[in-house]
């Protein structure tokens, strides 16, 4: 069973540092950044193998970056494309209200419902032992879905709403996975931007 979760609750679940701020952007800029990123960013569609089969991975995404270093994630590697404007618009704005610095945004486009993100965490190495996420999102909300690695009791979604800050920090991704689930339901497309510091070992 799933249950639908609240802020409070949220920022109370065990093993976790997870905040959520639906207000973060006011809904005028929310609907600028969204035109914006939508028909300016360089969106791809990387093939992804999972248990052994390829196929086309069921979203578009874009890496952009204040390097030139590649991050990888599920078998696919990508070069990063420079900051925009917008970008750093928005990634000043996080750090305005969460101290926290990030090289590297990862942005995905879900086109319709059948567009998702499987179940995963943030745990790549790049990322350090307890890494921050700042999520955006943009457009036609959809619901983050989490579970506890070892409680299947700990099932919750949140729906994240258009001009949204999802903020996941501590030990989070060592004990929680999430997703965004694929749906039946006739949904606008949506822009997620996942803000993170990347480090590469010299």
């Amino acid at each position: 069973m799933v249950t639908i979760i609240g802020q409070t609750a949220l920022q109370q679940l065990p093993d976790a540092e997870i905040r959520y701020i639906p207000d973060f952007l006011p809904a005028a800029l929310a609907n600028s950044y969204f035109e914006n990123l939508h028909n300016h960013i360089p969106w791809r569609q990387d093939p992804i193998t999972v248990f052994g089969k390829t196929h086309p991975q069921p979203r578009l995404t874009s890496l952009h970056a204040h390097t030139l270093d590649s991050y990888s994630y599920s078998g696919i590697v990508m070069t990063p494309q420079p900051m925009t404007d917008t970008l750093e618009r928005i990634g000043n704005r996080i750090y305005q209200l969460y101290d926290a610095s990030f090289t590297t945004v990862l942005l995905n486009l879900y086109r319709d419902g059948k567009d998702s993100n499987g179940w995963h965490a943030d745990d790549e190495p790049e990322l350090g032992k307890n890494p921050v996420i700042a999520s955006v999102s943009l457009g036609a909300p959809r619901f983050f879905h989490l579970r506890h690695n070892h409680d299947p009791k700990q099932r919750y979604k949140l729906l994240l709403e258009h001009g949204s800050l999802l903020l996941m920090g501590g030990v989070t991704q060592h004990f929680w996975k999430h997703q965004v689930s694929k749906t039946a339901k006739k949904v606008s497309p949506r822009i997620n931007l996942t803000f993170r510091k990347v480090y590469h070992s010299n």
